[in-house]
C-alpha cells in the first residue's frame, strides 16, 4: 500500500510538499500540485482515508526539532514548549536533528507529514536558504537560537557574541589579563559567535589576542577536559579560562584539580548557559545565563499564532541577551 513518501518519490518532490498539497496550504506551485495529484492517482493513495485516524490527534500538535533531547539544554527547551502546548490544549511531537542537515531536513518533513501545524525548530545543519524555503512553505514554523534577517520575525535568538563578551569582560574586570578559551569544535554559528565575543572582549580592553589562547574540542565534559589538558600543555601564563558552555567548564575544573591547580585561587573559570550542573560544581560555577525556557515559551506561542493565522505580539523582543551569574569560580587577580 502506497504511503506519503511513495507519493513524494513518484512526484519528485519532498514529503513536505506532498503534505502542503494535501492540506491545501499556500505557497505551493501549480506544477507541484499537478505532480502530486497525478502521483496520488497513479498510486491509488487516498489522503482522506489516511488522515482520518490521525487528524484528530495531530492537527493541533506542535512539532519540536532539537539536536538531542538527552542533552539537558534541549530537555529544558522541550519542557518549555510542552508547557505552552498543554496550556493551549495541544500535544508535542519531538524529532532529532543532531546538527546534521540531512537529519534536520528529514525531521521537518516527518513533523509536517504528521500534520503539525506549528513547528519550533532548533536547526544548525541546514543553510539559511533552505530554512527560508521551509518558512515560506510552513506558516507556523519558528526558528529558535537562529537569526536569519530575511525571516527575522520567525526567529527567537540569543546574542551569543554579547554573552561571551560579558563573560570575558567580567574576568578582565577582576584583573585577569592572560585568559584562555575552550571552544566548541562544532561548525555552527554559536561556536563562531562565542569565540568572536572572546576575541572582541580582549581587543577592546587592550589585551592581545592570539590563536594559541584557544583550544577546541567537543562541547561536553570530556571535551572540556581534553581542551584544558591541551591548553595546560602549552605552558602559557593563564590565570583565567572562559569556556563555550558549562559542561566544558566542568571538564576543565576536573583537569585543573587533577594537576593541583586550585580554582579559583590559581585559575578562575567562567562558563556559559547556566545549566543545572553549574550549581553542583565545586566551586559553584560563575557563568552567563541562557534564558532558553523563556525563549522556547515565546517560540511556541509564536508558532501557534502563525500556524493558526493569529496576529503575533509584535511588541515582544525576538533577540535575547545573556546575563552574568556570579558565583564562586572567579575571583580578583
Amino acid at each position: 500500500m502506497a504511503n506519503i513518501r511513495d507519493v513524494a518519490k513518484e512526484a519528485n518532490v519532498s514529503v513536505a510538499t506532498v503534505s502542503r498539497v494535501i492540506n491545501r496550504l499556500p505557497h505551493t506551485s501549480k506544477t507541484a500540485i499537478k505532480a502530486v495529484n497525478e502521483a496520488m492517482k497513479k498510486l491509488g493513495y487516498n489522503p482522506t482515508e489516511k488522515s482520518k485516524s490521525s487528524n484528530a490527534h495531530s492537527a493541533h500538535s506542535i512539532g519540536v526539532l532539537v539536536a538531542d533531547v538527552s542533552n539537558s539544554f534541549y530537555d529544558l527547551m522541550v519542557k518549555a514548549v510542552d508547557k505552552v502546548a498543554r496550556e493551549q490544549k495541544r500535544q508535542i511531537l519531538i524529532s532529532h536533528g543532531y546538527h546534521n542537515a540531512e537529519y534536520e531536513r528529514e525531521a521537518i518533513d516527518l513533523l509536517v507529514k504528521n500534520r503539525c501545524e506549528s513547528l519550533v525548530v532548533h536547526a544548525k545543519g541546514l543553510s539559511d536558504e533552505e530554512l527560508i524555503k521551509f518558512a515560506e512553505q510552513i506558516p507556523g514554523l519558528v526558528l529558535i537560537n537562529r537569526h536569519i534577517p530575511a525571516i527575522a520575525d520567525r526567529c527567537i535568538s540569543l546574542d551569543n557574541i554579547k554573552g561571551s563578551y560579558q563573560a570575558v569582560s567580567h574576568l578582565i574586570q577582576q584583573g585577569h589579563e592572560n585568559i584562555g578559551y575552550l571552544a566548541s569544535s562544532h561548525n555552527i554559528d554559536d561556536s563562531v559567535d562565542r569565540k568572536a565575543g572572546f576575541k572582541q572582549a580582549l581587543t577592546e580592553n587592550g589585551l592581545n589576542y592570539s590563536d594559541s589562547l584557544v583550544v577546541s574540542a567537543e562541547p561536553d565534559e570530556a571535551g572540556g577536559a581534553e581542551a584544558m589538558s591541551n591548553l595546560l600543555a602549552k605552558n602559557l601564563p593563564i590565570t583565567a579560562v572562559a569556556t563555550y558552555n558549562d559542561f566544558m567548564a566542568a571538564g576543565a575544573i576536573s583537569v585543573l584539580r587533577a594537576n593541583n591547580i586550585r580554582v579559583p585561587e590559581d585559575v578562575s573559570v567562567i562558563g556559559y548557559d547556566d545549566a543545572g550542573i553549574a550549581t553542583y560544581l565545586q566551586p559553584q560555577l560563575t557563568t552567563v545565563r541562557y534564558p532558553i525556557q523563556i525563549m522556547a515559551e515565546q517560540a511556541a506561542m509564536l508558532a501557534i499564532e502563525l500556524g493558526s493565522i493569529q496576529t503575533p505580539d509584535e511588541s515582544a523582543s525576538n533577540i535575547y541577551v545573556p546575563t552574568l551569574v556570579p558565583r564562586d569560580s572567579v575571583i580578583k587577580r
